[in-house]
């Protein structure tokens, strides 16, 4: 059967980038068995033969209605599918999803009948935001980076941006390259709606939420951008927990070298 990516390039070109980093998210061990969930809009990739292409599997419910995914295709991890093997195999770890016109289910449409993760209603509902807002990001990642996670075991990092001043303050590249910083939700029941609300009230201050002792949701205009923030974040951790392994509490960047970061790269403030 003919894959969908087939004579497809620019298609082809971001269901690849979900699976290079789906690699990058098991090589660094944040991606346990079947961990993590990415989902990208590829609706403006989709041409007049992927809008006839018909259904191959029954309609699913979403479970809540998003009035802005109205024709809207997505690319979705599998669930109970693992990072590793979507890397090698993007299309038979993932699918292809169309979201019907009543804008609350949504067919698969290629390559083959994988059903998307559990957590898609929380994801859709993230991407329904994103649009409703005028948003350029396409791609929501939840994964576990082991640094960041630990740190939520720590109540003080739990206290609003006291985590984002102290990942900003361990290196300048996490103040360039993360200026919204670190958004944090108390522990919810992982999958719940109030988790999936939560961090929709969260992406109005910030790019990446932590989820206390769970993992990070981040969103951007592509799956790569989405994994670099995280990346630089969990870069950050690194730095600090090396500091203390080595007896000391880290100084870290000053608030007035932090301002000068801001003034100088004109980042968010």
């Amino acid at each position: 059967m003919k894959s969908i990516l087939e004579g497809r390039p620019a298609l082809a070109a971001e269901v690849n980038k979900v699976a290079e980093v789906a690699g990058y998210l098991w090589q660094k061990g944040w991606a346990e068995r079947n961990g993590g969930n990415i989902t990208v809009n590829v609706t403006e990739y989709v041409d007049d033969d992927i809008k006839a292409m018909p259904a191959i599997s029954e309609v699913k419910q979403i479970g809540t209605a998003l009035p802005h995914l109205k024709g809207c295709y997505f690319y979705c991890k599998g669930t109970q599918k693992r990072m590793r093997d979507l890397a090698r195999w993007p299309m038979e770890n993932g699918s292809i999803i169309r979201i019907l016109d009543d804008c609350a289910s949504y067919v698969i449409i290629a390559d083959s009948p994988v059903m998307p993760t559990s957590e898609l209603p929380s994801h859709l509902s993230v991407h329904n935001y994103l649009i409703a807002k005028g948003s350029p990001y396409k791609a929501s990642v939840h994964t576990h980076p082991i640094e960041l996670v630990a740190m939520t075991h720590c109540k003080k990092f739990l206290e609003k941006d006291v985590a984002s001043n102290l990942l900003w303050s361990m290196i300048p590249e996490t103040k360039a390259f993360c200026p919204r910083g670190l958004g944090i939700i108390p522990y919810k029941l992982p999958s719940s709606v109030e988790l999936a609300e939560a961090t929709i009230r969260e992406l109005d201050d910030y790019d990446v939420v932590m989820w206390e002792k769970h993992g990070v949701f981040a969103v951007d205009v592509d799956v790569m951008a989405a994994f670099d923030q995280v990346d630089v974040l969990n870069k950050s951790a690194l730095i600090y927990i090396a500091a203390k392994n080595m007896g000391f509490e880290p100084d870290g960047m000053s608030q007035e070298q932090m301002k000068e970061m801001t003034v100088a790269f004109n980042l968010p403030k």
